[in-house]
């Protein structure tokens, strides 16, 4: 019987029989024409977002149970996402952390670190809080609207990039 020899895997070739083309270096215009062409993204905008999603959902969930605490925690639960991403979007965008940072791709990098941080501690601060600052909790309102606003950030990140995509 005979048996074919696997054939050594060279540096060119990536495992599937196609050689990857040359690594090229863009130039200091073409990456400036690069970043010109790149939509982008706004955090400010999808904090907009959530807030206005968070404000609705409490609005129709209080008409809806007709009752003032459902209402509260709808709005208490989307608050719990939306004032986090606030605080972090601040921390990215507008901090004098931020504008020192920005040069450095790592420090941007940890200081987008330290900001996620800060954003996970107080949603569980503020959720951990919740039954403090409601008398009348209702958790299923709560959960209504934290998984709303959480889910409106990846809708309205998908929106935001169409609209870019669309219109360059």
């Amino acid at each position: 019987m005979l048996q074919a020899k696997p054939t050594p895997l060279t540096d060119e070739d990536n495992g599937d029989g196609a050689q990857e083309p040359e690594f090229k270096p863009l130039t200091r215009e073409e990456a400036r024409q690069w970043r010109a062409s790149q939509p982008v993204l706004s955090p400010w905008r999808l904090v907009v977002v959530q807030w206005l999603v968070g404000l609705l959902a409490a609005l129709v969930a209080g008409l809806l149970a007709q009752s003032a605490s459902m209402a509260a925690s709808v709005l208490y639960g989307a608050a719990a996402v939306a004032l986090p991403s606030a605080l972090m979007a601040y921390g990215l965008t507008s901090s004098a952390l931020s504008r020192l940072l920005s040069g450095f791709a790592q420090a941007a990098f940890a200081g987008f670190l330290f900001w996620e941080g800060v954003k996970v501690l107080l949603s569980v601060v503020m959720l951990a809080a919740a039954a403090w600052v409601l008398p009348e909790l209702n958790w299923m309102g709560l959960l209504i609207g934290l998984v709303l606003v959480l889910k409106v950030f990846w809708f309205g990140f998908f929106l935001q990039t169409r609209r870019l995509v669309a219109n360059g």
